[in-house]
């Protein structure tokens, strides 16, 4: 059986972006910046950043609103998932992005639940 799983250890570039729906159901919007540094052709180095955008539902996005901040460095677990949608202008965008389904802050430990 293959399995969409992701793990990433980043930085958070925002406080997280939080939304309740009817139901009372929550979702928690940021994104990570993970850096990679690699030497490359004459033994020079170069940094390479790359973000990604996360987003948590049910107690993990209130966790993830209570606990976490712009900057706090975390490592998170979750899937990869790719959908598209159309702006107001009719234009038809592509995004792909981590649905977290549990977190750690890395100076500290954090208990999760697993996304509902």
């Amino acid at each position: 059986m293959i399995k969409n799983r992701v793990q990433l250890m980043g930085n958070l570039g925002k406080d997280p972006d939080v939304r309740e729906f009817d139901g009372g159901k929550k979702m928690a919007r940021f994104s990570v910046a993970t850096n990679e540094r690699f030497a490359y052709g004459d033994g020079q180095f170069k940094e390479d950043t790359q973000w990604h955008g996360v987003v948590a539902w049910g107690r993990v996005a209130e966790q993830a609103a209570e606990q976490l901040r712009k900057g706090a460095r975390i490592s998170l677990e979750g899937r990869l998932v790719h959908r598209t949608y159309e702006t107001k202008d009719g234009q038809k965008r592509y995004v792909t992005e981590v649905v977290m389904n549990s977190f750690e802050v890395a100076e500290s430990t954090v208990e999760t639940a697993e996304a509902a």
